[in-house]
């Protein structure tokens, strides 16, 4: 059908439900200083992830091994590649959720990964941001070179049109960034260092209502941003090679976001963070052509943070089995994101032969909007 001011064109999408998808694979293993600079760029710290000489060697593993939210830095597009399929025109998308399920074996450096994907359909919705929505739903099976199953992952990717978006205005009470002052700046580093030093919960009884220690991140930046992205393996020049049928570059950007065929004969030229549709994570009057009001960060690291926010109060030889993270608003240059969590079930698991905890966590800004809502369900080391 015809797209119009009430309409998405999905004519292009209907036909590839199903199909597997193709896109970029990494050349090369995971090296120990791609674990680093992951959690590092991600702002987690628990040094069984970097300090091989000392809390490593005394960790379950006797090494450095990546964190179980690693999975998003092995393979290209992070989990977005299989579910942005098809032609749309005059639309954007941004990161509506992820599904995670782990099957164990940690990364480890010397792994070589691999994405296997597949387009799995949409479903469609009025929006008060953009009116008519796609949700569309890609999954990704990550294994290493052994052929092991490390884990799946199945993303939620937002499509809608811009040129509504932008009539809509739903941000447009959010445009001016916050400011803070010294003294709020100051509670918000007291309170970052004492989720640090919370540490693990230890192998103590866990009890339906307990509360994790509340993680703040932010006040977010460009700078920040930037980081993030540069934390991605991926991203370095070279370091992957494509295969299959990859339908990212052709799915109906607007012009002001598309990456012409002459811009790859330069690498600095090539989509990222100066070019394309991901531009406007760091660009303003990008994101303004969007429909949002300032830079803003990404959805994989909103998952990101939730994963390592309960992997960290689980402890070293705590195992994240299951995750469902809805993504519900992007999180905004100058704000800030905290996360809170409660423990809301634990239970025997016949199948796997664990008790597993499930944890509600929520991130909110600091005007109490809600930004990611999730339930985790982690194995915790026997009491």
């Amino acid at each position: 059908m015809a797209a119009d001011k009430q309409t998405l064109d999905t004519s292009d999408v209907d036909k590839h439900i199903g199909e597997e998808v193709g896109g970029g694979q990494m050349k090369d293993p995971v090296a120990l200083m791609d674990i680093r600079r992951w959690v590092q760029g991600m702002g987690y710290p628990n040094p069984v992830h970097f300090d091989v000489e000392a809390a490593a060697a005394q960790s379950p593993y006797g090494t450095i091994v990546a964190p179980q939210s690693f999975l998003l830095a092995c393979c290209p597009g992070h989990g977005s590649i299989p579910a942005i399929v098809g032609v749309i025109p005059g639309t954007h998308v941004v990161f509506g959720g992820d599904e995670f399920w782990f099957n164990g074996p940690p990364i480890r450096p010397g792994d070589l990964m691999r994405a296997k994907r597949r387009f799995d359909g949409y479903s469609l919705a009025e929006t008060k941001f953009a009116g008519p929505t796609m949700f569309c739903r890609g999954d990704s099976t990550y294994t290493n070179q052994r052929r092991e199953i490390v884990g799946r992952q199945r993303s939620t990717m937002v499509r809608y049109r811009a040129d509504l978006a932008r009539e809509r205005g739903h941000y447009q009470d959010t445009a001016e960034t916050p400011t803070w002052t010294d003294e709020q700046l100051r509670e918000i580093e007291r309170q970052k260092l004492e989720w640090v030093r919370s540490g693990s919960r230890g192998e103590g009884p866990v009890e339906v209502g307990e509360s994790l220690t509340p993680r703040p991140v932010g006040p977010h930046t460009t700078a920040q941003f930037v980081t993030e992205l540069r934390a991605l393996p991926f991203q370095v020049w070279g370091a992957t090679y494509m295969e299959g049928t990859y339908y990212g570059d052709d799915a109906g950007w607007i012009p002001e976001l598309e990456v012409g065929e002459s811009d790859f004969d330069d690498p600095v030229m090539k989509k990222g963070l100066e070019r394309g549709p991901a531009s406007g994570h760091t660009n303003v009057a990008k994101a303004k052509l969007v429909g949002l009001p300032r830079s803003y960060g990404y959805g994989s690291s909103t998952g990101t943070w939730v994963l390592d926010y309960v992997a960290y109060w689980a402890g070293d030889r705590g195992f994240i089995h299951h995750a469902k993270i809805d993504y519900r608003s992007p999180t905004f240059e100058g704000d800030l994101a905290l996360l809170n969590g409660v423990v809301e079930e634990t239970r025997w698991e016949p199948l796997l032969g664990v008790h597993l905890t499930k944890v509600g966590v929520t991130m909110r800004n600091q005007d109490d909007v809600l930004l990611a809502k999730g339930l985790v369900e982690v194995e915790l080391p026997p009491a």
